[in-house]
């Protein structure tokens, strides 16, 4: 047993900061602190490989679920009767259900003042702008009719510009090729809506949309639906011959509305029909995929869960239906164009109807092609 006198404590304090200065002296002289800058270091690789490993687990599950697995999901959720039109129809109203109600999500919107319109000249036609308030929103489009010549009540046909567009490039050269002139020339009127333009407002739009449980595509839709109300009074436009040509994410549209708008009684579709699966999730040098891109807008709730492109056209099934691809088109590798498209014509032909779809495979790029979209509308709506 010690008797002596203890060690006082500030003296005790003082030793052992001392001791531990001249420990870490001799620690970092040897390489200690190398040392454990690569002990740091192997913690934050491992805990990067570990996440990098749990992101590639979670895409692989999902692509799995969405692309790999969704042959064997859609023969459960579609039960399509083939034994006439009218039980196919019925026969398909349940998936035109979730449609709406899990995919395109359209909000009630109301009437709140009549219909505005005002003189339009756009690229030497004489047209309309037309505005129709609808609460906070307003719709807005051109309208324009075929000169003068023409007999009688003539068809119309919703004119749907892209997503770097505007209504005014529809009567313009470029990609679009002003088939919105040619439609006029040919004795057809135009409905020419505006839609939001650039994907970095839509990205922002869409975020709000999904809080409120609703689409873009199905806010417009709505305004669409409302604009039809008011311009198919006007006695020159012929009610049982509307028809609707989109280009890029004008197509889109068109493949989105009409399944949800039984007035559009035959559509083309320009630039956008795809093999959606692949298109959305699956990265490859042959085309573009929306994964790969921030393009966020082009993703909505439930899309892939039973309505890839042939799948959607089942819902417009047996109206008429012409797609238009450009094999130098790079939203798409051409040959899976193909083979959704022969899928999507089995619904047709099951009818008896193989000659109400068709597919102008061209040799062009993101454009629309006027002989075959002009032949086709004047075919099925009566010009």
């Amino acid at each position: 047993m010690n008797t002596g006198n203890p060690i006082p404590f500030e003296k005790m304090k003082a030793f052992r900061e001392k001791f531990l200065t001249l420990l870490a002296a001799v620690f970092i002289s040897a390489g200690g602190y190398g040392l454990c800058q690569t002990t740091v270091r192997s913690v934050d690789e491992t805990e990067l490989a570990r996440t990098d490993s749990y992101a590639r687990q979670l895409e692989d599950f999902l692509v799995d679920y969405l692309v790999d697995q969704y042959d064997k999901r859609s023969e459960l959720l579609w039960n399509r009767d083939y034994s006439s039109v009218d039980a196919f129809l019925r026969s398909v109203e349940p998936n035109r259900s979730r449609w709406r109600s899990a995919v395109i999500k359209p909000p009630v919107l109301v009437k709140t003042a009549p219909l505005h319109k005002e003189p339009y000249n756009i690229e030497g036609v004489t047209a309309e702008w037309i505005e129709l308030p609808l609460g906070s929103l307003t719709a807005q489009a051109i309208l324009a009719f075929p000169s003068k010549g023409s007999i009688g009540k003539v068809p119309l046909i919703i004119v749907q510009h892209g997503i770097a567009s505007s209504p005014e490039t529809t009567f313009r050269d470029g990609n679009y090729h002003a088939y919105a002139k040619a439609l006029l020339d040919n004795g057809f009127a135009v409905l020419v809506p505006m839609n939001l333009r650039s994907y970095e407002r839509r990205n922002r739009i869409e975020r709000l949309c999904r809080l409120a449980d609703v689409s873009l595509p199905g806010i417009e839709l709505v305004r669409v639906q409302h604009l039809l109300d008011a311009v198919m009074d006007d006695p020159r436009i012929d009610q049982d011959r509307i028809g609707m040509w989109g280009l890029s994410l004008g197509g889109m549209a068109t493949m989105f509305w009409m399944p949800l708008e039984p007035r559009i009684k035959a559509g083309v579709v320009s630039a956008w029909f795809n093999h959606r699966r692949n298109k959305m999730a699956i990265p490859d040098d042959r085309y573009s995929c929306f994964l790969e891109t921030p393009e966020e807008h082009a993703f909505f709730t439930s899309w892939l869960t039973e309505f890839t492109d042939h799948d959607v056209v089942s819902l417009i099934c047996p109206r008429p239906l012409l797609i238009q691809h450009g094999k130098k088109d790079g939203i798409a590798y051409w040959p899976q164009v193909v083979t959704e498209f022969e899928v999507a014509r089995t619904h047709y032909e099951k009818l008896s109807s193989g000659d109400r779809i068709e597919l102008d495979l061209h040799e062009g790029g993101h454009e629309a092609i006027i002989d075959s979209g002009i032949r086709f509308l004047a075919r099925w709506l009566g010009k």
